[in-house]
């Protein structure tokens, strides 16, 4: 009887496997001589990719993102005094503004020399969202107005409010009748002239002095039963110092556009000659170093400025 043929050894032989991994293999992989499997390192790591098979970003590969972008700076410090200068002029020229009173025209309630501070926002026209939140109101009879002078909207006047659209306007012997009612006025005018003035004290009449054209244009259109009617959109406003003043009843009514804020408070005040302007000249900086101390009318320094009630 013949002998069973020898069986296979089933121990996979670890060289003859090996060697079938590389002969089978990727070619990126190489055998050792021990029979090892050496992967290069440049396969070792893959980059990763989404299912779309686009890369996925460095930060969720696992690979911190630099925290310094290379180009950026800290911002200059001429830049932040750009920022600060451009904020004080849009303050400076949208919410209030500096005046100086040049005349005697509102003594005794504003004197020469008087630095206001005007709010711009107190007679702006309103939108629709903004009159809920800020403080908008209409130009009343007694409220001081800084406005642009009609004849000329280079120059900036102060005076008050003596008549609103549809007020009837006249004066007898100085005397102000509002809508046929004679107001007293004792707590903010003043007479100062020792002369008479039949025009100025007597209005409307025949003009006896200097009137400008839109005040004889106002005269020959305005006059209703010897009394001056104020018209749309208009106002007619007067300086307190009344004999000394020139105002509507010479040059006409202040349109309504014309009209900048109302001053809030005198935040310096300072005795200097009458109409100088708001020319600075070596006089005057010298005058301002020598007296200082002794002509600041320190009592009026950051007094606040009112209206007056007028029914």
């Amino acid at each position: 009887m013949a002998p069973d043929p020898p069986v296979a050894d089933a121990t996979p032989n670890p060289e003859v496997a090996s060697n079938e991994a590389v002969s089978n293999g990727d070619a990126g992989h190489e055998a050792a001589p021990n029979g090892e499997v050496h992967v290069p390192e440049a396969a070792a790591v893959e980059t990763p990719v989404t299912e779309t098979g686009q890369p996925v970003p460095t930060e969720i590969a696992g690979q911190p993102e630099s925290e310094e972008e290379p180009g950026e700076r800290p911002r200059s410090a001429l830049a932040e005094w750009m920022i600060t200068i451009l904020l004080l002029l849009f303050l400076t020229t949208t919410l209030v503004q500096a005046f100086v009173i040049p005349s005697g025209s509102m003594e005794d309630t504003l004197l020469i020399g008087d630095h206001l501070l005007v709010d711009k926002l107190a007679y702006a026209p309103s939108g629709p969202i903004s009159k809920y939140l800020l403080p908008y109101t209409d130009v009343k009879r007694g409220d001081i107005i800084v406005f642009r002078y009609p004849v000329d909207i280079q120059q900036t006047y102060v005076k008050r409010c003596m008549g609103v659209p549809g007020d009837r306007i006249k004066l007898i012997n100085k005397e102000l009748y509002l809508n046929g009612v004679k107001l007293d006025e004792s707590q903010y005018t003043y007479h100062k002239a020792a002369y008479r003035d039949d025009y100025r004290d007597n209005f409307p009449s025949e003009p006896d002095s200097t009137v400008d054209p839109r005040g004889l244009d106002m005269l020959a259109k305005n006059i209703v039963n010897g009394e001056v009617v104020v018209p749309p959109d208009s106002y007619f406003a007067m300086g307190d110092n009344r004999d000394l003043s020139w105002d509507s009843r010479y040059w006409g009514f202040v349109p309504r556009k014309n009209i900048i804020g109302k001053p809030l408070i005198i935040y310096w005040s300072y005795e200097r000659p009458p109409d100088q302007g708001n020319t600075i000249t070596v006089g005057q900086v010298l005058d301002l170093t020598l007296h200082f101390f002794s002509k600041t009318r320190w009592n009026r320094t950051f007094s606040l400025i009112h209206g007056r009630k007028i029914p």
